[in-house]
């Protein structure tokens, strides 16, 4: 029979013993062995786990146990992720093959759902930029058009999921590094509220701003992802006292009688055939029944600046601990400052250099307040300017990115262009609020447009509903 590609399909023919979790494994193995090379979505392909993790789950269903939510579905880690005793590099020469003595709390609810991981997948270094060229091992490129970038920082885990080496990718979103690749790939890529996933043992880039989400082929799979993965972890501080996001029931609700809001002071930038899919999802939405209102969020133009300053000062204080000393690579000098010196010079990639160095003027003695003090203080504005407009609108709706697909070195030597990539993307990573890229149609190359959907904190089952709506409207 022929093997399903979308997770739900998956799983509800796994658990019902109607395929084989082997022979699913095997399909998306094969997949890997044939395009891995050209597309190089992982750091490391999991292949004889993952075989024999398929058979335990097709051993339990022969014998009646039911192992899962997520039972044989193939999945993809972004290199991020702690996996116990299996190289975790976030894309860096520094950690190299440091293999972590426990798995992060996303890994165990994944493998507690019955999915298997076939991969650590490549990624922008300790997750800092937005095209995946950022990586010591080497860039990743867009399976739709290797010529072009796959979007970043989580990458590999879109490239993966779009070239079908895995049903469901995860990636972390600090700064739009899972909405962004999932509009370039044409998948969907979803940031939940922050704190709805558990932060522990992902490798830390920015703390208040970082959360783990999916990439997946449909909304639905991308609903059933979250729902094994969501939920209180006591050992995440930040982690909401909640059980796990209830999202699938709400996919067919529809959105009759929603207010979806359109932010009419958008900061520009974004190119014609990405304004013209929204325009087409506005009017999708409001055939639907939803209620298109006009509404403003001043703030949303200084997102960008108060970002590229609140970041890369938490990053700073992140990445202090990768000194030589306790983990990862070493370099020997005569004494301990040169030690230090030579480890982190070798071990770091230019752009974790300049995000390191940034942050640490911007929190430096007489530099505080001007900087990182008068950031948060305009991350307070942001939010309070989008409470405003969610007393208007159920929803936002708008790009997920600027512009589709760029060409790989097209913005390489242009740190400011690069950064631009995310205009739409930071403002809700900075307020903690839920947001996720759904394809909608294509633009300039025929490569893939996403819209993007925000919500308040803690509504991410009416920001699902709005995108189930618009992924239906394209049949």
């Amino acid at each position: 029979m022929e093997i399903p590609t979308t997770a739900v399909d998956i799983a509800w023919n796994v658990r019902n013993n109607i395929v084989k979790a082997t022979d699913v494994v095997e399909q998306h193995l094969a997949a890997i062995a044939e395009r891995e090379p050209e597309v190089h979505a992982f750091n490391l392909v999991l292949a004889d786990e993952a075989r024999a993790r398929a058979a335990e789950i097709d051993d339990a269903v022969s014998v009646g146990r039911d192992p899962g939510l997520l039972a044989g579905v193939p999945v993809a880690l972004k290199d991020n992720m702690c996996t116990r005793g299996i190289p975790t590099t976030c894309s860096s020469k520094i950690l190299g093959d440091w293999r972590p003595p426990y798995d992060a709390t996303v890994v165990t609810r994944l493998v507690e759902a019955g999915a298997i991981v076939v991969g650590k997948t490549n990624l922008d270094e300790f997750a800092m930029g937005s095209s995946t060229e950022n990586s010591a091992f080497g860039p990743t490129r867009n399976p739709l058009d290797t010529s072009r970038v796959p979007g970043g920082s989580s990458g590999g885990s879109s490239a993966a999921v779009a070239a079908k080496f895995a049903s469901l990718g995860f990636g972390s979103d600090t700064g739009g590094s899972i909405r962004q690749p999932a509009a370039l790939c044409g998948v969907v890529g979803v940031k939940p509220t922050y704190g709805a996933v558990s932060r522990l043992g992902l490798i830390a880039f920015g703390s208040s701003l970082d959360q783990i989400g999916p990439f997946a082929h449909t909304v639905a799979d991308a609903a059933l992802a979250l729902e094994a993965i969501s939920g209180h972890d006591p050992g995440d501080s930040t982690s909401i006292q909640q059980g796990p996001l209830q999202l699938t029931r709400q996919l067919d609700m529809g959105v009759a009688g929603l207010r979806v809001g359109r932010i009419t002071d958008l900061p520009t930038g974004a190119s014609p055939d990405v304004e013209e899919r929204v325009e087409v999802a506005f009017d999708a939405l409001r055939a639907a029944g939803a209620e298109i209102v006009d509404v403003e969020v001043p703030a949303f133009t200084y997102g960008l600046t108060a970002y590229y300053l609140i970041a890369p000062a938490e990053a700073s204080s992140n990445l202090a601990r990768f000194d030589g000393v306790r983990f990862g690579m070493r370099v020997d000098a005569p004494d301990t400052n040169a030690m230090y010196m030579a480890t982190r010079t070798e071990g770091f990639g230019d752009e974790v250099k300049r995000r390191i160095m940034l942050g640490t003027y911007a929190l430096s003695a007489g530099y505080y307040d001007a900087y990182y003090g008068r950031a948060q203080k305009v991350r307070r504005l942001i939010a309070n300017d989008f409470a405003a407009a969610y007393e208007q609108a159920d929803v936002l709706v708008l790009p997920s990115s600027p512009s589709v697909a760029f060409e790989i070195g097209d913005k390489a030597s242009d740190p400011l262009a690069m950064y631009l990539c995310d205009t739409y993307t930071i403002p809700s990573n900075l307020t903690g609020d839920p947001a996720m890229s759904v394809p909608y149609g294509t633009g300039e190359h025929g490569l893939p447009v996403g819209v993007q959907v925000i919500a308040p904190a803690l509504h991410d089952d009416v920001m699902f509903r709005t995108a189930a709506t618009l992924e239906r409207s394209l049949g």
